[in-house]
């Protein structure tokens, strides 16, 4: 492997742990569709971008999080608020980040993603007993 995909194996070892580096690896070497995808994400989003100087990890992790709740991605917004955690955000932050993106996405988009940010939060130990909107029949 290059230098790009071994220094992007790297960066996603750091953000989702070690045995999420091997399942990136092996899905590279597939024979099927999804390998490129998997090279692609290695070498452009964690090789390229994410190793950039600039701004810290930290700082990535906002900016991720508030463009996945723009985009509705809320599987992939629960990665990235694991690698937010990760990167040392507080929940605090997060929930700050997530008020931040009402103004410009409206309350539907953010009220949506409150709930894959409380299932990681749950599943952290980091649950400050708030109930999503599901959990309360209002949506």
């Amino acid at each position: 492997m290059d230098d790009l995909t071994e220094r992007g194996l790297q960066v996603f070892s750091d953000l989702m742990g070690p045995e999420a580096a091997e399942q990136m690896r092996a899905a590279m070497n597939d024979t099927g569709i999804g390998a490129d995808v998997a090279r692609l994400a290695t070498d452009f989003a964690f090789g390229s971008v994410w190793s950039r100087d600039g701004l810290e990890r930290k700082q990535r992790s906002l900016v991720v999080i508030g463009v996945l709740i723009a985009q509705r991605q809320y599987q992939e917004l629960k990665n990235h608020i694991r690698i937010g955690l990760t990167n040392g955000l507080t929940v605090r932050e997060i929930e700050e980040a997530i008020i931040q993106t009402i103004p410009y996405l409206g309350f539907p988009a953010v009220a949506s993603a409150i709930g894959p940010v409380m299932e990681v939060l749950r599943e952290r130990g980091l649950d400050t007993g708030t109930a999503t909107a599901e959990e309360r029949g209002l949506m």
